[in-house]
C-alpha cells in the first residue's frame, strides 16, 4: 500500500492520469487564475471524475502544489557548462524565459500572486521551492569541487539573489531585459560591485 505524502499525494505517483491533471491545472491556472482554478474545472478539462482528484488531493492547493513540482513543461534541465558563472546564467535564462513566456509567464505571476491570499498555498509554494533548489544543489556542489564556491555558501540566497533580480525586472519594474542581463547580474551576485582597491 502507497504512503502518503503531507500534500497528499502518494509516493507511488498519483493517479494514471496525473500529466493529464497536472496540465489541466496549470492552464486553468494560467486562463484564470488561483480563484478562478476549481478541481471540477480540472475534472472536466482532464477526463479524470473529480472524485478521483479530490481521492489523491483535498484541495485545489494542495492539487495546484503537486502540479507545479510534478508538471513536465515545469522541469528545468540542470545546466552543466563547466563553471559556476555559466551554469547560474543558464538557470537565470530559464527563470526570465519563464516569465516573459506565456503560459509559464502567467502561470508564475498567478500562482505566485495567490500565495498572499492563500496561507494553504503558501505552504504548497514552499515545497515547490524547496523542490527546485534540490534538484539545482549539484551546479554548487561541482562548483565547490572545482574551488569556485565556498563549502559554507548558501546555494537559497544566491538562488534568490538572481530569480529575486528576475522578477523586479520582469514582474514588478515590467522592464525589458537586456541582452547582457543574466551575465550581469551573475557577476554581480558572484563578485559584488564595488571597486577593488589595492
Amino acid at each position: 500500500m502507497s504512503e502518503e505524502r503531507h500534500d497528499g499525494t502518494r509516493r507511488s505517483g498519483g493517479p494514471r492520469k496525473a500529466p493529464e491533471i497536472f496540465d489541466a491545472t496549470l492552464d486553468l491556472l494560467a486562463e484564470k487564475g488561483y480563484e478562478g482554478l476549481t478541481v471540477e474545472g480540472v475534472a472536466q478539462r482532464s477526463g479524470v471524475n473529480k472524485t478521483t482528484i479530490y481521492r489523491w488531493w483535498p484541495s485545489k492547493g494542495a492539487l495546484l502544489g503537486a502540479a507545479l513540482t510534478g508538471a513536465r513543461r515545469l522541469d528545468v534541465e540542470l545546466p552543466d557548462t563547466g563553471s559556476l558563472q555559466g551554469d547560474l546564467e543558464a538557470l537565470l535564462r530559464t527563470v526570465v524565459a519563464l516569465l516573459t513566456t506565456p503560459p509559464g509567464s502567467d502561470i508564475a505571476v498567478s500562482a505566485l500572486g495567490a500565495v498572499t491570499h492563500s496561507p494553504e498555498l503558501a505552504g504548497h509554494v514552499r515545497d515547490f521551492f524547496a523542490d527546485r533548489i534540490d534538484r539545482e544543489r549539484p551546479v554548487f556542489d561541482r562548483a565547490v569541487a572545482r574551488g569556485e564556491l565556498a563549502a559554507d555558501a548558501d546555494p537559497m540566497l544566491l538562488v534568490d539573489l538572481l530569480a529575486g533580480a528576475a522578477w523586479l525586472r520582469v514582474v514588478l519594474r515590467q522592464l525589458p531585459v537586456e541582452k547582457d542581463f543574466t551575465s550581469r547580474a551573475v557577476s554581480t551576485v558572484l563578485n559584488g560591485a564595488s571597486i577593488t582597491r589595492r
